[in-house]
C-alpha cells in the first residue's frame, strides 16, 4: 500500500496538515509517544496574528526586529498576511478563543510586540485547546509510539519512511507525500520546557541525506521556567504573564533587567534570559517572578492552569513569588525549506512547524509566532502538494532499507552526557573554546557503536555546535562571551 501521505508529528503543524486533506485521500500520521505529547499541548501563551490590514507592516517590523533583521523578510511576510485568514478558519471551524467583555477576541501583549495582538484560549491554556480542537477534526490513520528513524531518499523524492515500533520492531511506509512535523531539538538539552518526545531525530536524518539545515546555532531560550523541580523538563511560566504585569526580581525585590534593556521584562526572551543568567552569575542573587500587581479573582481567570498547577506545588498565586531561571525553549533554526514549506531540493518532501527553517523567526523569535508558523505553512505545504499531484514509483526506489538497534546499553551515561555538554556549552552565553571542546566529544561519540536514535541526536547536537563555531559574531540568541 501507498499512502497520498505521511505525516511525522502530532503537534500544530502536523495535525492542522491532516485537518487539511480530505477524506478521500490515505493519510498516516505517526506519533512518537501520545499524540498530546508534543509541544503544542503544553504551550501556553497564545497564538500571534495581525489585527487587521494595517497591524500587518507592523506585525512584520516587530517579528524582524525580535529577530535582529537574521530574518527571511519574504517569509515574514508571508506569514503575517495569511495569519488573520489562518485564526479565521480555525474559528469558522468552531476553535473557540477567548473574549472580552464585549465579546470580540480578547487580544492581548506579550514582549517585543508593539500592541495586543495574542489570542489565547483557557486563559493560559492555548496550545492545549488547539490540539484538542485539532484532535477532534482528525479523521485519518494514527500511529502513536513509533520512532521515525529514517527517510527513503532517492534522486530527490522521498518514497516514504522506516519507524520503530517497539524496541526490537520495525516498519515501512510509503508514501506519494510526506510532511514533517516533528517539532525541535529540546531533549538535548539539560534542562528544557519541551515535550520530551522531541529530542531532534529527523533532522539527524536529514544531516544524513544530506538534506541542508539552516540557522542551528539559534536556540531559543525561555527567561521564566519554575526553578524548584528537578526534572529535565521545566514548568513553564508563560510570556503573557509578563505580557499583564508580573515582574522579575532578585532577593530584595530589585527590578534588575532595567540595568540590561530599558524595557525590562518586556525586552526579547534572549536579552531577557541573557540578562538573567549574567544577573545571577555577577551577584548570586536568586531570580522570582513577582504576581504582587494582580488581584487574585482576576488571576485565577486568566491564568487557571498556572494558579492550579502552582497551587499543587505549594504556592498561593499571585501573593508569593516564584524562583525562575531560563531554560532551553524553541529552535530557530531547522530543516530549510521554500515558502511552501518543501525542502530544498525535493520533490515531495515537506517540513512545517520547528521542524523546519523557512528564516521566520531570524535570530531570535518574536513570542507566540510559532503555533502561527504552524498553522501557516502548514496550509500552504497541504496546498502546494495539491497543485504538484507527485506520485511516487514504489518498485523505482532501488536502495537498500537498512534496519537498525533502537538502543544499546552505552546509550544512557553518553545521552545524559550531551544533554549536560549542550546546556553547558551551547546555552545561553557560550565562547569558541568550550563549543570547540563539546564539538570534540560529541565526534568522538560518533565513533562508537551506539543506538540509531542516540546516533541521530548526535548528528542534531554536532549540528547546532558547528554553526555556532562558524558564527563568529554574536547575534540575537546565539552570545559569544569575549574573552
Amino acid at each position: 500500500m501507498i499512502y497520498d501521505y505521511i505525516i511525522i508529528g502530532s503537534g500544530v503543524a502536523g495535525l492542522n496538515a491532516a485537518r487539511l486533506i480530505p477524506p478521500s485521500k490515505n493519510v498516516l500520521l505517526l506519533c512518537k509517544k501520545e499524540p498530546w505529547e508534543c509541544n503544542t499541548f503544553y504551550a501556553q501563551g497564545g497564538i500571534a496574528a495581525a489585527v487587521d490590514k494595517d497591524d500587518i507592516p507592523v506585525h512584520i517590523e516587530d517579528t524582524l526586529v525580535a529577530g535582529v533583521n537574521h530574518n527571511d523578510k519574504k517569509a515574514v511576510e508571508v506569514l503575517s498576511e495569511n495569519s488573520r485568514e489562518a485564526i479565521d478558519n480555525l474559528i469558522e471551524n468552531g476553535m473557540k478563543f477567548d473574549l472580552n467583555d464585549k465579546g470580540e477576541l480578547a487580544f492581548t501583549k506579550e514582549a517585543a510586540h508593539s500592541r495586543n495582538r495574542i489570542l489565547h484560549a483557557d486563559g493560559d491554556a492555548t496550545g492545549r485547546m488547539l490540539h484538542l480542537f485539532l484532535m477532534g477534526t482528525f479523521i485519518h490513520k494514527i500511529e502513536t509510539n513509533c520512532v521515525v528513524n529514517d527517510l527513503l531518499i532517492q534522486d530527490g523524492i522521498c518514497y516514504g519512511v522506516k519507524y520503530f515500533i517497539s524496541e526490537t520492531e520495525e516498519k515501512v511506509a510509503y508514501a506519494h507525500n510526506t510532511i514533517i512535523a516533528s517539532g525541535g531539538v529540546g531533549s538535548i538539552y539539560k534542562y528544557h520546557t519541551n515535550s520530551t518526545a522531541v529530542a531532534g531525530e529527523v533532522q539527524g536524518i536529514c544531516i544524513e541525506k544530506g538534506l541542508e539545515l539552516k540557522d542551528m546555532e539559534m536556540m531559543q531560550f525561555h527567561p521564566t521556567v519554575f526553578k524548584g523541580t528537578s526534572f529535565a523538563r521545566k514548568a513553564l511560566l508563560s510570556e503573557a504573564l509578563r505580557g499583564e504585569g508580573a515582574y522579575i526580581v532578585d532577593d530584595n525585590d530589585y527590578r534588575f533587567l532595567f540595568e540590561y534593556h530599558p524595557d525590562g521584562e518586556l525586552a526579547p526572551r534572549d536579552v531577557v534570559s541573557r540578562s538573567i543568567f549574567d544577573y545571577h552569575k555577577r551577584t548570586g542573587h536568586g531570580i522570582f517572578l513577582s504576581f504582587d500587581k494582580f488581584e487574585k479573582i482576576w488571576f485565577r481567570k486568566r491564568f487557571p492552569n498556572i494558579y492550579a498547577n502552582f497551587e499543587d506545588l505549594g504556592y498561593d498565586l499571585p501573593f508569593e513569588k516564584v524562583p525562575i531561571s531560563p531554560a532551553f525553549h524553541y529552535a530557530m533554526g531547522g530543516i530549510l525549506t521554500d515558502l511552501n514549506g518543501k525542502v530544498i531540493n525535493m520533490k515531495n518532501l515537506y517540513a512545517v512547524g520547528e521542524a523546519a527553517c523557512t528564516g521566520i523567526h531570524g535570530a531570535n523569535r518574536l513570542a507566540s509566532n510559532s503555533m502561527l508558523e504552524g498553522l501557516v505553512f502548514s496550509k500552504l505545504a497541504v496546498n502546494d502538494s495539491f497543485k504538484n499531484n507527485f506520485t511516487i514509483d514504489k518498485k523505482a526506489y532501488k536502495k537498500e532499507i537498512k534496519y537498525y538497534i533502537r538502543n544499546k546499553e552505552i546509550d544512557k551515561p553518553i545521552k545524559d552526557r550531551v544533554r549536560k555538554l549542550m546546556w553547558e556549552n551551547a546555552a545561553i552565553v557560550r565562547d569558541f573554546d568550550s563549543l570547540k571542546a563539546a564539538l570534540f566529544e560529541i565526534d568522538e561519540f560518533l565513533k562508537q557503536d551506539v543506538g540509531r536514535l542516540l546516533y541521530l541526536r548526535l548528528l542534531t547536537a554536532k549540528s547546532i555546535l558547528k554553526a555556532a563555531i562558524d558564527r563568529k559574531e554574536s547575534l540575537g540568541a546565539h552570545f559569544i562571551k569575549e574573552n
